[in-house]
């Protein structure tokens, strides 16, 4: 046993096993009860997480498994700077007429074009960006059409999430399973992409029974909307010109990473810091509309989460489901099968940034096991953790992570982030709201997936 394993064991032999379950416990139900603001919990769930030692500071703000992903947080930030800079050309005004008359001022046919936007977009850039940029458009168009925009913003989550499924870049979790199984771009897009696209219609087939009466608005409205010339909702040309620019160039970094080697936090940073260059706006109130209680929403979730990984709960959780699957070299059916509900599920409640960070290197442990019976090489062997029969095991971890996503709104970064626009702009989205849509969603997806995996490979 490695260091690090002698102490999970001792932790969880200890009252700090019990202590850190029973703050990430009592900070989910805080936060489901939405009697006390989110991030009020957060931070406070975190500082006792720090206070009663159950992760030490340097764990906590430096450790790259336990502690905060600070590529999401500064990427998560960069591009609030760069909507916020966007947001005053009046871009994204011009953005919703546009989409808006593409669907002939109908309020279903608007909701299907920004789900589909929304999914491929994730899939091309990343989910959490997409929603940054589709948000504000959303909720612009919902204004001019006088209905609800919470159905919109909440599908467009849901969708951002199964577009993101598609791709290497698409959501986090993807990027963690790809560094572990040294897949690549194409091996996500050709074994993920054709079940993103059954997903897709499914969710489109979803909205049209849940909301296509519902959605209603008169012809007056719609009149108003084909009749606006949107040339005229650009307040700054220069501006939008400027940051249509930096967002391609963003855009292309994104895509080409993989080749590159830069990561998108950096990219996002230096297209921030170059938009906030040229455009010459007063920075202070620039970085004054940042969603900083998103932003610290996060921070403290990554603490306590951080602090349920330390003493074992994922670890225990994820050996449980390995040892009840018993895999062999010839069949894992059984193991991909638990592992797509049990990452689902538990990615629903767990952030799955940190949850496929543990469940990953067991995912490559369990290879080596069965395939070089534990035999210990460093690095595995390529032919090892891309063996036809762990194949599988990979795509059931990757759907099941990002699609469990969908089932609360703390269960994917996107999620939060909707969440935190929506209440910014005083449309607060209840937590059980979300879950009414989100839940239903998530486990159609999982049942379409589980389809998958068994035609596709066994």
């Amino acid at each position: 046993m490695t260091s690090e394993t002698h102490a999970v064991a001792a932790a969880a032999g200890s009252g700090t096993y019990w202590l850190a379950c029973s703050i990430f416990a009592i900070s989910f139900l805080l936060i489901v009860s939405e009697k006390v603001h989110k991030t009020k919990v957060a931070l406070l769930g975190a500082a006792a997480t720090l206070g009663l030692s159950v992760l030490s500071q340097e764990e906590a703000f430096h450790s790259p498994h336990l502690g905060i992903d600070h590529s999401v947080i500064f990427l998560l930030i960069a591009m609030m700077i760069m909507i916020n800079i966007m947001g005053r050309s009046g871009i994204f005004e011009w953005s919703a007429v546009r989409m808006a008359k593409l669907a002939r001022g109908r309020p279903f046919p608007i909701m299907v074009v920004f789900l589909l936007f929304t999914a491929v977009f994730s899939a091309l850039l990343d989910n959490v960006t997409t929603v940054l940029l589709f948000a504000p458009v959303t909720l612009l168009i919902a204004d001019e059409l006088e209905i609800d925009p919470i159905p919109f913003l909440i599908v467009e989550a849901l969708a951002s999430n199964i577009g993101g499924t598609a791709t290497l870049i698409g959501d986090p979790p993807n990027l963690m399973i790809a560094s572990r199984s040294k897949l690549g771009f194409m091996d996500f897009v050709v074994n993920l992409a054709p079940v993103v696209v059954v997903m897709l219609a499914a969710l489109v087939a979803v909205t049209w029974v849940l909301f296509r009466k519902r959605l209603k608005v008169d012809d007056k409205r719609r009149d108003h909307i084909l009749q606006m010339n949107e040339a005229k909702l650009i307040r700054d040309p220069a501006l939008a010109k400027k940051s249509l620019f930096v967002l391609v160039l963003v855009t292309l970094g994104f895509a080409t990473h993989g080749s590159t080697h830069i990561e998108p936090a950096t990219i996002a940073l230096c297209g921030a810091a170059v938009l906030l260059l040229i455009s010459r706006l007063d920075a202070h109130r620039v970085l004054a509309e940042v969603e900083w209680p998103t932003i610290y929403f996060f921070v403290g979730l990554y603490v306590i989460v951080g602090g349920v990984v330390k003493v074992g709960l994922v670890s225990d959780l994820s050996r449980f489901v390995i040892d009840i699957t018993q895999p062999t070299e010839t069949s894992m059916f059984a193991t991909s099968m638990v592992l797509l509900w049990f990452s689902g599920i538990a990615s629903a409640f767990l952030d799955n940034i940190p949850y496929v960070a543990t469940m990953a290197p067991m995912v490559s442990e369990m290879a080596v096991t069965v395939f070089q019976d534990g035999a210990a090489v460093s690095p595995v062997p390529l032919t090892t953790l891309h063996h036809p029969v762990i194949m599988p095991v990979w795509w059931a971890l990757a759907l099941g992570s990002c699609l469990g996503g969908n089932g609360t709104p703390i269960g994917a970064s996107a999620n939060v982030v909707v969440l935190g626009i929506a209440e910014r702009s005083g449309r607060k989205i209840s937590f059980l709201r979300f879950m009414a849509y989100g839940m239903p969603v998530m486990f159609l997806t999982l049942v379409i997936s589980t389809f998958y995996l068994w035609l596709r490979y066994y």
